[in-house]
């Protein structure tokens, strides 16, 4: 691989971390700000849905902007305003104000996790789109491992508002980058006949493509698993397990490790066996590792060293599901990549909102009823894969 692919690597995932790294960096400071603000633990966690809900609908509108006036232009105006809504947050007086900056802060952030995808397509398709995804999401993962980290250490420095003069400055940085280290990827040309009815013609083309959905559904269903327990785990391993909020960081860090260093053999066993095998076999053991989790814990074996050890195997196969689903959904659907891309992340999100609430119903400061959340949606993707990818993996070797 040349420097270059590493170089847009890089910075695609620097740009695309920067959303996330606005919900993993905060997570630790989740308690203290409901102590701070007066807000209940429930009430709390709606700063993290308010992110989520906006952060996915705002993906819709990213897409087709990105196909209709380049790739760059919409990634300026949604860090910009990233940015600004940081600011908003960080002078949040009570718990209504940062909801509501937290919403606009995910409108912004939505631009770094559509555009990227749809600049690996319009760079590359097949094994190599499958290697820039697992090294974009290689510098991706540096958020759930550093931001914790980071998150605590500014947390013990300047309080919970410091994190998002942090995460302002992390903007900065991305707009600095984007403007001089990143060319236009999607050329005037291309863009041609782009506008709001080839966008709605662009939707109901992919709501109409089995394949494209059932791929962006069985990559939701992998991350909710996760996003479930980003909701639940500063509650349940800070407050239940009785960790610091730096202990929490690092055991929040080991999974991203697990992820992000299995999630690099993609290309390799990709060009070795095929990237749909490979995702069928890898969502397989990750709904198996899970299942097995939340069984044992649900058995009365629910110390915190069970759960990590289940959750950092699983969530290492997880690292092989989600490069490879993104990468086959977007194969067929390059004209309209940043279309494609943005309905994948909203349905992503969407998914993951859902899971999100209804293990909220169940939550009970306990560790066993987040275990039974995730386990739940990595059976689901273990039965759409094997209903519909499987299937068809299985007719395909027989001819």
């Amino acid at each position: 691989m040349t420097a270059s692919f590493f170089r847009i690597a890089l910075i695609l995932g620097l740009l695309s971390a920067i959303g996330p790294f606005a919900i993993d960096m905060y997570l630790p400071a989740l308690p203290s700000i409901g102590q701070d603000l007066h807000a209940d633990n429930s009430v709390t966690q709606l700063t993290l849905l308010a992110f989520f809900i906006s952060f996915a609908l705002a993906q819709l509108v990213y897409g087709p902007l990105s196909d209709m006036w380049g790739r760059k232009l919409p990634l300026y105006l949604g860090i910009g305003l990233f940015a600004l809504a940081s600011i908003g947050c960080a002078f949040a007086t009570d718990i209504e104000t940062l909801i509501a900056f937290r919403f606009v802060q995910g409108i912004g952030g939505a631009a770094g996790m559509v555009i990227p995808r749809a600049i690996v397509r319009d760079m590359h398709t097949g094994v190599q789109a499958a290697r820039l995804m697992s090294l974009l999401m290689l510098v991706f993962s540096i958020s759930p491992i550093l931001a914790p980290l980071t998150g605590s250490a500014v947390i013990e420095l300047s309080g919970w508002r410091g994190v998002f003069w942090a995460v302002t400055g992390a903007a900065v940085i991305g707009l600095v980058l984007l403007s001089t280290q990143l060319e236009e990827t999607r050329p005037g040309e291309e863009r041609n006949g782009s506008g709001l009815g080839s966008a709605m013609k662009a939707y109901r083309l992919l709501l109409a493509d089995r394949n494209f959905l059932t791929l962006t559904f069985i990559g939701g269903l992998g991350i909710s698993s996760f996003l479930v327990y980003l909701a639940n785990s500063p509650f349940v391993l800070i407050q239940h397990y009785g960790l610091t909020p730096t202990e929490y960081s690092f055991a929040f860090s080991i999974n991203a490790v697990s992820f992000f260093a299995v999630s690099q053999a993609t290309g390799w066993l990709g060009e070795r066996f095929g990237l749909v095998r490979v995702m069928r076999i890898a969502v397989s053991a990750f709904a198996l590792a899970m299942i097995v989790m939340a069984v044992v814990m649900a058995s009365g074996f629910n110390q915190l060293p069970v759960m990590a050890t289940f959750l950092f195997i699983g969530y290492g196969f997880l690292g092989l599901v989600i490069p490879t689903s993104a990468v086959l959904a977007l194969e067929d659907h390059g004209a309209i990549a940043g279309t494609a891309s943005s309905l994948m992340g909203t349905l992503h999100f969407v998914i993951a909102a859902v899971a999100m609430v209804i293990s909220s119903l169940f939550f009970d400061g306990t560790a066993v009823p987040m275990a039974a959340g995730i386990a739940l949606c990595a059976f689901s993707a273990f039965v759409l894969t094997q209903a519909t990818i499987g299937r068809r993996t299985a007719v395909a070797a027989a001819e």
